[in-house]
């Protein structure tokens, strides 16, 4: 697993931590609200393109797997006409391991 970025840099906590510090107590629920505020941003931008990045693979892998589907049936009558039965099976488990990698690959 790897290690994510922090939601905030560490320069711009230590800004607000200043800040904070610098204007004191009249202006510190001002600071922290804006400081709330950024990671909050940054918390929707991170699953927004998380959830960009789930369509994207769902889509790839729905027309991997509709493709295989599509020459399927030619491919089934081909080796059924010339190879019988263990060519039909050969196609099925071609077909089986196309839908089972899609699935599995990022």
């Amino acid at each position: 697993m790897s290690e994510r970025e922090p939601v905030v840099p560490r320069d711009e906590l230590e800004a607000a931590i200043e800040a904070r510090k610098e204007l004191g107590a009249e202006l510190e629920p001002a600071v922290v609200d804006a400081f709330v505020e950024r990671i909050e941003k940054r918390i929707v931008e991170r699953g927004e393109a998380e959830e960009r990045a789930l369509k994207k693979r769902r889509d790839h892998q729905k027309e991997m797997v509709l493709g295989a589907m599509g020459i399927a049936v030619p491919l089934v009558a081909v080796a059924g006409i010339f190879t019988g039965l263990a060519g039909v099976i050969a196609v099925c488990i071609a077909l089986s391991v196309i839908a089972v990698v899609t699935s599995v690959s990022r």
